[in-house]
């Protein structure tokens, strides 16, 4: 390992190098494994960037960037395609909200549908979804049915009743105040459970399709549609659509939680979306780097072009940023998509105590029961380290604060 500007460079055998943004803090050994498996695909080129909140998941590592040619990976873009942040500022200021904040978690609760019950009921859907959720639908349903006519084992999904929610894990609404003690909405969600059968499907096709070669991949989960190729088209238009049904599944949240607060007694008339941002950090994307066109893959990264805002989340319990990207080439014009995990969810529900989590939350109107342990705040890197492990790629534009979480 050696030491290049402000990344350490991870040389591979036999694949691609690995530029890391780790300084000061943890690169766990299954995720720098993961890694390297990566490096050693035929398609990847250039490089990887690992982001300084990169931790294991499933076939690629979160917190990557990753350049493909002539082909992608589905299961880099993972199961959650689309999933990102959101974030308005509004004209409220920290004076403007009750003491007490149950009522307003209480109205966004109920004007966001989240969660799931005990022996797998979804409450988390729409039993009637609402008319700007249909309204939606209308746009989004010629695209669905085109890419089911030919796929159709992914029409048996929640797409309608799923539009506009939350879903559930690491899935936020937040309320917070910035360093001028403004109110900001921020939320986190993706394509719920339309792109979790997309996903999953297209994964599943892809290692199909590879059989012959799966027992030459480093992880079975790494089998790629190659362009040209039967399903590649299809996978195509099937990510796409299923990043517009994030984004708009983001935009349907928002404007359900400015109506719920502004429907909370005592609360003056305000306006939002001072500022604005909605931004994926699981999707697959053609770009352009080093004069040659590419896929770039980001899963669990965000997109930090020059000028670009994007949103780094922190925890339950710590700050969150509004960044503006440097652009840095080195990184693909990329940054981190939060704080990354610093143990799995059954470690953190062992380690930590509902005491712990209370002690960690203290001052946030949010739910303090065993069932959100492996989201308390213990469970993350520090977001203060994971910045200053990037700060050649974004600028801190605005540090904000939670008030209120609600989380799935």
């Amino acid at each position: 390992m050696s030491t290049d500007r402000t990344y350490e460079t991870i040389e591979v055998e036999g694949g691609v190098p690995i530029k890391a943004w780790i300084r000061g803090v943890s690169l766990e050994e299954a995720a720098a494994k993961q890694l390297h498996n990566v490096a050693r695909l035929p398609c990847v080129r250039g490089w990887i960037a690992a982001m300084p909140d990169v931790h294991w998941g499933v076939g690629a590592t979160v917190g990557s960037v990753i350049p493909t040619v002539g082909a992608i990976i589905p299961a880099a873009v993972g199961v959650d395609i689309g999933c990102g942040m959101a974030a308005v500022r509004t004209t409220l200021t920290a004076s403007d909200l009750p003491d007490d904040l149950r009522d307003v978690r209480a109205a966004i609760e109920r004007a966001v549908p989240h969660g799931r019950t005990p022996r797998g009921r979804d409450k988390g859907s729409w039993e009637n979804p609402p008319a700007p959720a249909l309204e939606a639908w209308q746009r989004l349903k010629p695209g669905f049915d085109a890419i089911t006519s030919k796929h159709g084992k992914i029409k048996n999904s929640n797409h309608l009743v799923h539009l506009g929610t939350l879903g559930t894990g690491n899935h936020f609404i937040e309320v917070c105040l910035d360093e001028a003690d403004r109110v900001w909405f921020m939320l986190h969600s993706g394509s719920r459970g339309v792109g979790n059968k997309i996903g999953t499907y297209f994964i599943e096709l892809a290692k199909h399709d590879m059989r012959q070669h799966l027992a030459n991949l480093p992880d079975a989960d790494l089998a790629y549609l190659e362009e040209g190729a039967a399903h590649f088209d299809d996978y195509v238009n099937a990510v796409g659509w299923a990043q517009d049904f994030a984004l708009t599944n983001r935009r349907l949240m928002m404007d359900a939680v400015v109506r719920a607060v502004r429907g909370v007694a005592g609360i003056p008339p305000f306006e939002a979306g001072l500022t604005a941002v909605n931004c994926h950090h699981n999707y697959v994307t053609r770009e352009r780097h080093g004069g040659r066109e590419m896929f770039v893959t980001r899963k669990g990264a965000v997109r930090a072009g020059a000028g670009d805002l994007g949103i780094i989340p922190g925890s339950m319990g710590t700050r969150s940023y509004i960044v503006r990207g440097r652009g840095n080439a080195e990184s693909y014009e990329s940054c981190s998509h939060g704080a990354g995990r610093a143990m799995s969810r059954n470690e953190a529900k062992r380690r930590f105590t509902l005491a712990d989590h209370a002690a960690a939350t203290a001052g946030v109107e949010c739910r303090k029961d065993a069932d959100v342990i492996d989201e308390t705040p213990g469970a993350y890197k520090p977001i203060d380290a994971v910045m200053e492990a990037q700060h050649d790629l974004v600028e801190i534009v605005h540090t904000l604060r939670q008030v209120v979480c609600v989380k799935g």
